[in-house]
């Protein structure tokens, strides 16, 4: 069922309990000391935070996309977003929505409480936003079983989650008559024999990395498809569709927590007197990146209601990770511009947020190709890539 306002606000409460012993000095000690933050993802688990987007008929706590949104922005907010499970909850809906009784039950139920976790591994060196050119393949065998080869790039969290979902051609784009054919979906463990990957030197001020993982050969039995044989488009758009709402609320919380951050300060520096909050070169960025913020939240929950309804969700979904980021981008912005010269300082904790912020305008689909969906779908304008 949907998120009630009642129920989101027991979630803030809930996780209120973990970042309050988990805070944001916690994150980035972890992120200095290159380790996972289990301890926050612990807590996590047992406030019943994992289990939240899952119906209760399959053992979650319900909730819907909305809860698993307002998770991803209060931790945020409190700076420790938490991208395990992010990537968890949105990669599991393709298999609520497409998979099979035995998968739900192999794959989701042990998401409950983070003994299975995923990352989400569709991107290609060559690909790009070009999901259609991906070249992973997966060759069917006689046995039923598939061969998994290719090379996937920028996956957060390889290395800290159990599972894949990797999306691959089970048959190659030229032998398709709609570029959307052929594309299959799977789930194996990450240490599947074949599976290797290695970081990527990317610096973003998180405790998870990105890594390019390969799939040399990698045997993965029928069970590891999700839905049809070629037909997986669906599935992961239902996904693609929750990111964009996690990734959004996500933003949301960091460009709130910097907003806040810049006000506090705007409220007490007085150089000459007078607070500079009411210089109006200081308050018009931050009333506008609130106005901003504000109306970005609106279109997150709208879209998260939409998805939770079974309604079309990916206008507002890409809406809103447009918004969201931008909005966000800007408090940052802002927020360095209020501190002055103290911006810059790491123990100020407004530059630490900058590299997330910024990543988040281009990953996991940048903004300039959710401008060309909204000209495209919305606007009906010709298609130009």
């Amino acid at each position: 069922m949907n998120g009630s306002q009642e129920m989101l606000e027991a979630v803030k409460e809930a996780v209120h309990g973990v970042t309050k012993q988990w805070d944001r000095d916690y994150y980035l000690e972890c992120t200095r000391e290159g380790r996972a933050p289990t301890e926050m993802y612990a807590a996590m688990v047992d406030q019943g935070l994992f289990a939240l987007g899952v119906e209760e008929y399959l053992g979650g706590a319900g909730g819907g996309l909305a809860a698993t949104a307002t998770v991803m922005e209060e931790m945020s907010r409190a700076g420790t977003p938490p991208m395990l499970f992010s990537l968890t909850s949105f990669a599991r809906q393709s298999i609520i929505r497409h998979g099979t009784a035995d998968q739900i039950a192999e794959h989701v139920v042990p998401t409950l409480t983070a003994e299975r976790t995923f990352c989400f591994a569709i991107t290609e060196p060559d690909a790009g936003t070009n999901s259609f050119a991906m070249r992973t393949s997966a060759r069917l065998r006689e046995d039923g079983s598939y061969i998994l080869s290719g090379q996937k790039v920028f996956i957060s969290g390889a290395d800290q989650a159990t599972h894949i979902m990797v999306v691959a051609r089970t048959t190659p784009a030229a032998e398709v008559k709609r570029r959307s054919d052929g594309i299959s979906i799977f789930v194996l463990p990450r240490d599947t024999v074949g599976v290797s990957m290695a970081a990527m030197n990317i610096e973003w001020q998180a405790p998870e990395r990105q890594f390019s993982v390969w799939f040399d050969d990698v045997v993965v039995p029928a069970n590891a498809l999700i839905g049809e044989p070629g037909r997986g488009l669906s599935g992961m758009f239902d996904s693609l569709n929750a990111e964009r709402v996690v990734i959004a609320a996500w933003t949301l919380g960091l460009g709130s927590r910097a907003l806040s951050k810049a006000v506090e300060h705007a409220r007490v520096r007085a150089p000459w007197g007078v607070p500079i909050g009411s210089y109006q070169g200081v308050s018009h960025p931050l009333a506008r990146a609130a106005a901003q913020l504000e109306a970005a939240r609106v279109m997150t929950y709208r879209a998260a209601d939409k998805f939770d309804s079974g309604e079309p969700a990916g206008d507002d979904a890409n809406i809103a990770k447009f918004l969201a980021s931008e909005a966000s981008y800007a408090a940052v912005d802002a927020a360095i511009q209020v501190h002055g010269g103290s911006g810059f300082d790491i123990d100020t904790d407004i530059i630490t947020l900058y590299p997330m912020v910024r990543i988040l305008r281009v990953a996991p689909l940048n903004n300039e190709m959710i401008l060309n969906y909204i000209a495209e779908h919305i606007l009906g304008l010709p298609r130009n890539h």
